[in-house]
């Protein structure tokens, strides 16, 4: 028996995913591309645990005396060996709250009541600004005006 061209040293290679093997019969036509899970969801959401489901699997786990048990519990309810001692953890240091779901992410702001009531008065506070800004303005154009036309004096503001 002679070796196919290309395949000398191959012998119990591997091949990547998806590529045909070397005996396939030519002219067939093999597909490349997987088919999805429809069991299996595209993203995995996150878990989220009652305070009361963790205290009861806790109690469950504390009962559990003979070999192999507390593995089969944490098999049948989906868990690790790691949520119990963060649980337990959690019991020790605090109350149910503790072992209540906490909320990911940054932390919401406090709002401070009195910023509401800042923010309207800088408001204010420059509004009036422009409009003091506006009287200056037509004051001296009045003071220059009469100057032109020789009104008053501007150094005393009486007539000459």
């Amino acid at each position: 028996m002679v070796p196919e061209r290309g395949t000398e040293g191959m012998e119990g290679a591997r091949r990547a995913t998806g590529v045909p093997s070397v005996d396939a019969a030519p002219g067939t036509r093999r597909t490349l591309h997987a088919v999805a899970d429809p069991e299996v969801p595209e993203k995995a959401s996150r878990r989220k645990f009652t305070a009361d489901y963790k205290l009861r699997i806790l109690r469950e786990a504390e009962t559990c005396q003979h070999a192999g048990q507390r593995g089969a519990l944490l098999r049948r309810e989906g868990l690790y060996s790691s949520h119990l001692t963060t649980w337990r953890r959690q019991a020790q240091q605090g109350t149910l709250q503790a072992l209540s779901p906490r909320r990911r992410g940054p932390k919401a702001r406090t709002v401070n009541p009195l910023m509401k009531r800042v923010t309207t008065l800088e408001r204010e506070n420059q509004h009036l600004r422009h409009k003091l800004k506006q009287a200056e303005t037509i004051i001296e154009a009045q003071k220059k005006i009469a100057e032109i036309l020789g009104a008053t004096d501007p150094k005393d503001g009486s007539k000459s």
